[in-house]
């Protein structure tokens, strides 16, 4: 199942991330793919927003990966900036599957290294029209779980 969603303003991606963080549970998966400056950590900011994590939520670009709690009981954020990794041995030394079941899981820059962390996943690609901010965000669900998310946030 694909579906996209096109998003005006850097707010709007907020707005929107934050409605899909509300939906995200324990175990669930994100893999953010787009260009530099495409939205991925606008997106992220939106969705730990949601989820109601303790931020700020900032690129991990440098530390890789950033645990956020959650500040009402609910699941933590593994955020996640696989950019600077050499290939899947090294996402692996993150040991992120051991958070899987306990956490929501962003990775930024994801596609070819986190796939196979889990088959139920969901992936986004965002497209950034530099002049005008616009992003569209084409969603990809792989698995049950991923379908019942898209479904509720193309809603």
């Amino acid at each position: 199942m694909n579906e996209s969603v096109l998003l005006r303003t850097r707010e709007e991606t907020q707005d929107w991330g934050r409605r899909l963080g509300s939906l995200l549970r324990a175990g669930d998966l994100l893999l953010l793919t787009g260009g530099l400056g495409a939205g991925k950590t606008t997106l992220t900011q939106g969705i730990a927003d949601g989820l109601q994590v303790r931020g700020p939520i900032t690129s991990p670009t440098f530390v890789i990966a950033r645990v956020h709690p959650s500040l009402v009981g609910g699941p933590e954020l593994v955020h996640v900036d696989a950019y600077r990794l050499d290939g899947a041995l090294e996402l692996d030394d993150l040991d992120l599957d051991s958070d899987l079941e306990s956490a929501v899981t962003i990775v930024e820059w994801g596609a070819g290294l986190a796939e196979e962390l889990t088959d139920d996943r969901l992936e986004l690609l965002i497209d950034v029209d530099q002049k005008t901010e616009e992003r569209r965000i084409t969603l990809m669900a792989n698995g049950a779980r991923a379908h019942e998310i898209v479904r509720e946030v193309t809603r």
